[in-house]
Parts: C-alpha cells; structure tokens; sequence
C-alpha cells in the first residue's frame, strides 16, 4: 500500500541541497556539483534510466559515475513529485519496505525506493557496488566503518564516525564503503535507492562484536 500520510512532499531544490560520498574507507565528504538547470517538461524517469544507461557505457569508474549521476537523481526528484510518494508504507515486522521502481531483464541498475520505521537499525555492511540515496523524509543516521584486518582478525572493521542525512541529501557510496543505518526521528525514514551491478562474492555483514563477516 502506498501512503501519503507518513511524509510531507519536501523540497529538494539546489539551494537547500546537500551532495554527500561516502568512500572505502569510510570517509564522508561533501560533493561540490553542478546542479543540472530543470527542464520546462516534467523529466520522466523512462528518460532518467535511459540518461543512467548512457553513462554506465560511457564512464567506467565507480567515483566519476557517481559525480555525474547525482545531478540526474535531484533533477529527477525534484521535477517528477509522484516518486517521492511512490513507497510502500513498513510493517512493524520486519520493520522496513523495499518498493522497485523499475526492473527488467538485463538491466544493470537497481532502482527503488526504501522506507524504515524508527527504531529499527539495517546490520552493519557494504553493497559491493557504487551506489547513491536521496532522502525524501524523515532522517537517517549512518554509523560508517573501514576495515582494519589483523593476522587473526581478518575482517576486523573500526568505527570512523556517523552522520545523519536529512531530506534532500544526495548520498554516493564507493562499493566497499560499510555502514549502518538507523531512522531517527518519529516519522519513517523514505530513500529513493540506486544501485549498480552488485559483486556478491564481495558483499558481507560484519559483526563488530566478534569481528567476523559473512555473506550478506
């Protein structure tokens, strides 16, 4: 079911606009873009798709690809209003939704839009692929990590820092960028989540507590 309810349709113009990247090693630093000037005609997400299809061909780093789409995704929330109510409302078990915006076969990207209820905290882990989120409503607090290996910990990982990101933060992740996520606040945490072709032998779960990871 999707609700209109459990978030208010923000802003998420240039001048309020906060450009986030998240890097291997935890390290979250501000992105200075140019932002993309908005077209006269709604900037429909079949056009988006095709635009992210056209850069995945034409730029081959994770960082660079990054940089470029983060303009697309706000011109894309910001013209086209619907997405930002297109997510299905958590129940309380398991505490969170996933709605796909998109999917068909062969496509290399994962579009969709993610939704936490508030006190719920995601395991702590990485994607294995680049990856970027607009927060639409509520706020989200990211506890980030690097990995620390030792001979007899191996996938030990140490604490770098958190950071919370409010609606209309843009958020590029670099694929072994590891972290957590919790919603703060009363009101359910609302991204609209982008991935790119995920390297499943490389994504993990880490457990702080025994310094151990496993297939996630």
């Amino acid at each position: 079911m999707t609700t209109k309810s459990a978030i208010s349709t923000i802003n998420l113009s240039v001048t309020e606009a906060q450009n986030w990247l998240i890097t291997d090693d935890g390290e979250c630093f501000a992105l200075d873009i140019d932002e993309l000037e908005l077209p006269e005609q709604p900037y429909r997400l079949y056009r988006f798709l095709t635009e992210l299809e056209d850069i995945l061909n034409r730029v081959s780093d994770d960082d660079s690809r990054i940089w470029t789409i983060a303009p697309l995704v706000r011109k894309l929330l910001t013209s086209s209003y619907w997405l930002q109510m297109e997510f299905t409302h958590p129940h309380p078990d398991p505490g969170w939704s996933v709605r796909f915006l998109y999917q068909e076969h062969g496509y290399p990207l994962t579009v969709q839009m993610v939704a936490w209820l508030s006190s719920y905290t995601s395991p702590i882990h990485n994607h294995a692929a680049w990856g970027m989120i607009a927060v639409i409503g509520g706020q989200e607090k990211h506890r980030l990590w690097r990995r620390s290996p030792t001979p007899e910990q191996p996938d030990r990982i140490e604490s770098v820092g958190e950071k919370v990101f409010v609606p209309g933060d843009i958020v590029g992740f670099m694929p072994n960028a590891i972290h957590s996520v919790e919603p703060i606040g009363d009101e359910p945490a609302v991204t609209f989540n982008l991935y790119g072709v995920t390297d499943y032998s490389q994504r993990f779960e880490f457990d702080v507590h025994t310094q151990t990871a496993k297939k996630f």
